[in-house]
């Protein structure tokens, strides 16, 4: 990490840029700041690339498929500008060294972080084949090792480099030599067994320290990968039961992600997934990064005016994002407005303060919807943002507000009043539409039916009755329209579960914090029944604590939603070595005390 030169631009749209990261062979990353003060790994391409019109349609490309990716174990990228004169792209930042860089300084994993991490890049790539990517690059160098993980970057950028052999320096084969797959290595068709391949192979690194194929030369290894049986001396026999069906020349005889994770099975929660030097690599990165932002601010050289729309896409960096350190993203979401529009106004379907203020089993009830009739609210629903309906013919629709969102099967996106509807279809029975929200794209509102086409139509009906408002009857004291992050700001956050990394909206009303203590604060519906478990005073409410391992759970019944369903507070905290349910009871404290009174 270096400042950056005098003269240099220190903005790229509207981050301030604080530090030069590292540089690669398609560009540099460098360290940035957003208004808001959140972190971001921006990467701005070389001059080389940028005027080359094929470069930046491949890239424009990459980009906006690239938003469909929001899944666990990769980074997302906030912003990006491909049509800038220098193009560029905004990334969640992530403290940790690239598995290459912890292998080198550190020697090979364990076997449990071994399948940790192959837990981690399995889940991966089913979110990124989900959307219709194949990473095309995954090696060491794109993983990085984070505090809760491994995170695959760099999924879009290294199909946006195909077709020129001057973007990628390899005579036009995308990827890199050791760890690409036979039939990437004959330029043949890809498909997403390429990357299961390819995973492999970076399990062999991980364990062993070197990869399962070698050469002098960048054609030597190219054959080796093509013909050679791979070098898995030193593998432990637990991961060479894995590796060694991944690394079969013929794809089809690969196991697919899911059958990855269904063979290694469920890790245990709660526990650091590197050895204690990796830890301290990542320690040592963040301390970098304090150190750099506490760097003088130079003059900086004013931002040009923005000619077009920014959107928010879910992508990941490029491998010299391998070199950053950082923090992850702390996502700022707005508590709800005291003063919200009165139903029949004009509200905005995809605003969270909307959302929350909407009832889902209100929105199609009664309403008729084009090829399913006239619906009908299942009024027994277990859930705040989602509501079932049954149709006519006896068939269910369902409306979610405010969930997680997938994309599955390759579906093109569609428009919908002007905006992208991503669709995942189910085994060909259900499918989900879905559009995204813009303050969080992970988020959005979803409606499943049988049919892409029908859930589509239900989807269009939902935001035309959001939009003229379906209200929940907001008692005093109710739960329903707070914002979960806003409950707690950072700083006292901090000072009950140590240096937050991460402040991440995970559902419309559900809270996550990384920290030392890593904790979740859940507002749910459930219906009343007595909790087992220790009580837990919190200043005026009695909640009940149950403790298992490194994890804590802390809840509380909040006021009554009906007559037999509670508005429930829920806290899951997890730290290392002991010491949760403190951490649990001491910010359930502080909770209760700022939530409305019932």
């Amino acid at each position: 990490m270096k400042p950056l030169e005098p003269g240099e631009a220190r903005h790229a749209g509207k981050y301030r840029l604080v530090a030069e990261l590292g540089e690669g062979g398609m560009g540099r990353v460098l360290l940035g700041v957003a208004p808001d003060g959140r972190l971001v790994a921006l990467k701005q391409v070389h001059a080389e690339f940028a005027r080359d019109p094929r470069f930046r349609a491949r890239f424009r490309q990459e980009v906006q498929a690239s938003q469909r990716v929001s899944g666990a174990f990769t980074a997302a990228v906030m912003d990006a500008d491909p049509d800038a004169e220098t193009p560029w792209l905004a990334s969640v930042f992530v403290t940790g060294p690239s598995l290459k860089e912890a292998v080198e300084a550190t020697g090979p994993l364990p076997v449990e972080a071994v399948r940790r991490l192959a837990v981690g890049l399995a889940t991966a790539l089913i979110e990124i084949h989900r959307t219709g990517l194949i990473h095309r690059d995954l090696k060491p160098g794109n993983v990085l090792l984070t505090g809760d993980g491994p995170r695959v970057i760099d999924f879009g950028i290294a199909r946006a480099t195909e077709g020129g052999a001057e973007l990628t320096g390899t005579g036009g084969i995308v990827g890199s030599p050791a760890f690409m797959s036979p039939e990437q290595a004959e330029s043949r068709p890809l498909t997403p067994a390429s990357d299961v391949f390819s995973l492999g192979g970076l399990l062999v690194m991980a364990a062993t320290g070197h990869g399962p194929f070698t050469g002098s030369t960048t054609a030597q290894m190219l054959y080796n990968v093509v013909h050679a049986v791979p070098e898995l001396t030193g593998v432990p026999p637990e991961i060479r039961a894995l590796v060694e069906p991944c690394l079969a020349k013929d794809p089809a005889r690969r196991p697919a992600p899911q059958r990855i994770l269904d063979f290694l099975g469920p890790v245990a929660p709660g526990i650091r997934p590197w050895p204690d030097a990796v830890h301290r690599l990542i320690e040592s990165q963040d301390t970098a990064v304090r150190t750099a932002l506490a760097w003088p601010v130079a003059q900086p050289v004013p931002a040009p005016p923005r000619r077009r729309r920014w959107v928010p896409v879910v992508a990941v960096l490029s491998a010299v994002a391998a070199l950053a350190a950082g923090s992850l993203i702390a996502l700022k979401v707005s508590g709800a407005d005291a003063d919200a529009a009165s139903p029949g106004a004009n509200l905005d379907p995809t605003s969270l303060e909307t959302l929350r203020r909407t009832d889902p089993c209100k929105v199609l009830d009664d309403v008729t919807v084009p090829d399913a009739g006239k619906l009908r609210a299942d009024r027994g629903s277990l859930y705040f943002d989602r509501c079932d309906y049954r149709t006519r013919s006896g068939a269910t629709i369902s409306v979610k507000l405010g969930d997680r969102i997938y994309v599955e099967g390759g579906r093109p996106a569609e428009d919908l009043d002007g905006r992208p509807v991503l669709f995942t279809e189910i085994s060909g029975s259900t499918c989900d539409a879905s559009i995204q929200l813009p303050a969080q794209p992970e988020l959005g509102v979803t409606a499943l039916a049988k049919t892409c086409g029908l859930a589509k139509a239900t989807l269009g009906k939902v935001l035309e009755r959001v939009r003229g408002g379906a209200a929940y009857d907001l008692p005093p004291g109710t739960l329903l329209a707070v914002d979960p992050c806003a409950v707690l700001d950072k700083t006292a956050a901090a000072q009950l579960l140590g240096p937050v990394r991460q402040v991440v909206l995970t559902r419309l009303r559900e809270c996550e914090w990384t920290a030392a203590t890593s904790l979740k604060l859940t507002f749910e519906k459930l219906t009343v029944a007595p909790e087992t478990g220790t009580p837990a005073d919190l200043g005026g409410v009695t909640g009940t604590r149950r403790e298992a391992g490194d994890s804590c759970t802390l809840t509380w019944n909040h006021r009554r939603f009906d007559a037999t369903q509670a508005e429930h507070v829920r806290i899951l905290a997890t730290k290392t070595g002991g010491g949760a349910c403190d951490a649990a009871v001491a910010f359930g404290r502080a909770v209760a005390g700022k939530l409305p009174k019932p």
